[in-house]
């Protein structure tokens, strides 16, 4: 099953320890793994665009639709067994302690509920 890691900052996440993994040896990791399908980071949320639609109008403003302390960083789309082994990708991720790893299964349009 596919599942997306939301990789966010998060202002009271921890510095990293000695022999933390650093992102380099996490992705080559899980890459071997066959794990890692894609990701990559994103500008941060100062570059983001929100577009909405509201009738018949257009709104597109500058800016991430919600003001939060924390910001999507980046992402990773990961395959795994089951929703253990994908907390357990995201749990050795740097980001884990430094931030926030949001884990969510992939809902596919064909797919029903």
């Amino acid at each position: 099953m596919e599942y997306m890691l939301f990789i966010c900052t998060d202002p009271e996440g921890e510095e990293a320890r000695p022999g933390d993994v650093d992102i380099e040896a996490w992705g080559a990791d899980v890459d071997a793994r066959g794990v890692w399908k894609h990701g990559d980071r994103l500008r941060p949320a100062e570059a983001a665009t929100t577009v909405r639609r509201r009738g018949d109008d257009l709104l597109v403003t500058d800016g991430p639709f919600a003001e939060t302390r924390e910001t999507i960083a980046g992402y990773d789309v990961i395959e795994c067994a089951d929703l253990d082994e994908a907390i357990a990708v995201a749990a050795a991720h740097p980001m884990a302690r430094g931030g926030r790893v949001e884990v969510r299964p992939v809902w596919p349009l064909d797919a029903e509920g």
